[in-house]
């Protein structure tokens, strides 16, 4: 095969490959195609000659003792013995690795055939590991892509550029539907490499980190790493608590995510339909962070406790005109609380023991008096 260095050159601005790595490929290649035409055992070396553009391939032999085992067996082509060998190099020894040169012209059509196939074959393998390196990289961030199809199982198919995205139904926001030729946007959960389909990836919208790449793309403070998000989470397409804070005291990292009149964190929102967005201050404080992240609710005082097992809990005490606040339509503020802070949280009314007390005591005189007014 000649002017070997052109094709590789060519490959490489064709498939937009490092020309390094193509030269591994065409040289692999070619011990693949020699294993396979003259034995899959035997130890094969490829060169390229920069002077002649061809590649030398060389068959590796072991020089061995004149009666070793190896000479007489199915393996024999991959061994030498010693009498041979000096035959070939006087200064040869045992142990020694003498270089036998093949050429695969020699072996006639089925060998430039066989040899295309393998250099096909490393070329795509090489292509796909660069993209799988390059999609890699972008695990927790967004990307965007047109719908090509929707399953039967409503799972989203998204070309983004040179692969193919999944965004299972799961991993959608509820009530969301699309169909083809929308552009999505969403989050790169996971990549997969596999040999029948190819690569692909694994999009999420409900995912906490899609909430945070969102936010660092509508808000340059967070973007430009003044405010930090420190926490998030989400119950998607209903509602959401983040904890931020800033590095630089002149900025309020609520007022900055927030926005002027809400509109940097209201258009996040619309990108999640609608979804309501809570910010909060973080502190490194359990008792005050937990206090926060029960807003709106008003909160007396919080104590916290965690077991031997590494349990964590929190006791928050409150007005009994709080509670529901503290709950949320459907238990959706305490348990984002909850997640949020990593804390289990129980609600204690405050003053609730004397007003039971009270009420019974109440209970008790209507009782007695019942019984003066009608006797036994």
């Amino acid at each position: 095969m000649e002017n070997i260095l052109d094709i590789i050159d060519s490959i490489a601005n064709e498939k937009g490959l490092k020309r390094e790595h193509v030269q591994e490929a065409i040289k692999t290649s070619f011990i693949q195609t020699a294993k396979r035409l003259i034995n899959p055992t035997f130890a094969f070396e490829a060169d390229i000659d920069d002077r002649t553009k061809q590649v030398k391939l060389r068959q590796i032999i072991t020089v061995m003792a004149d009666d070793a085992p190896e000479l007489n067996g199915g393996e024999a082509g991959a061994y030498m013995g010693i009498s041979a060998a000096q035959e070939i190099d006087d200064e040869a020894e045992i142990g020694d690795q003498l270089q036998m040169e093949h050429d695969i012209e020699s072996y006639g059509r089925s060998a430039f055939a066989t040899l295309h196939r393998e250099i096909e074959f490393h070329i795509q393998r090489l292509v796909e590991n660069e993209l799988y390196d390059k999609y890699k990289s972008k695990i927790n961030q967004i990307v965007s892509g047109r719908v090509t199809r929707v399953d039967n199982d409503q799972n989203t198919v998204i070309e983004i550029d040179e692969i193919r995205a999944i965004l299972p139904m799961k991993n959608r926001i509820k009530g969301e539907k699309f169909k083809v030729g929308d552009v999505v946007s969403a989050i790169v959960r996971r990549v997969h490499v596999d040999k029948s389909s190819g690569i692909s990836m694994e999009l999420s919208r409900t995912a906490p980190k899609f909430l945070e790449e969102l936010l660092a793309l509508e808000v340059p403070e967070i973007k430009d790493g003044i405010v930090i998000i420190e926490k998030c989470a989400r119950i998607p397409g209903e509602r959401a608590k983040i904890a931020l804070y800033s590095i630089r005291p002149q900025i309020d990292p609520i007022g900055a995510t927030v926005g002027v009149r809400g509109v940097r964190i209201n258009s996040v929102s619309d990108e999640l339909c609608g979804e309501n967005i809570d910010c909060i201050e973080y502190s490194a404080s359990p008792e005050l962070f937990i206090s926060r992240a029960m807003s709106p609710a008003i909160i007396s005082a919080v104590t916290v406790e965690e077991s031997e097992s590494g349990e964590k809990k929190a006791i928050v005490t409150l007005p009994s005109d709080q509670k529901s606040k503290a709950i949320g339509k459907s238990g959706i503020n305490i348990r984002l609380a909850s997640m949020l802070t990593g804390y289990t949280i129980e609600l204690n009314e405050q003053g609730s023991s004397a007003t039971s007390e009270k009420a019974a005591e109440e209970k008790k005189e209507g009782l007695s008096s019942l019984e003066a007014l009608f006797g036994n």
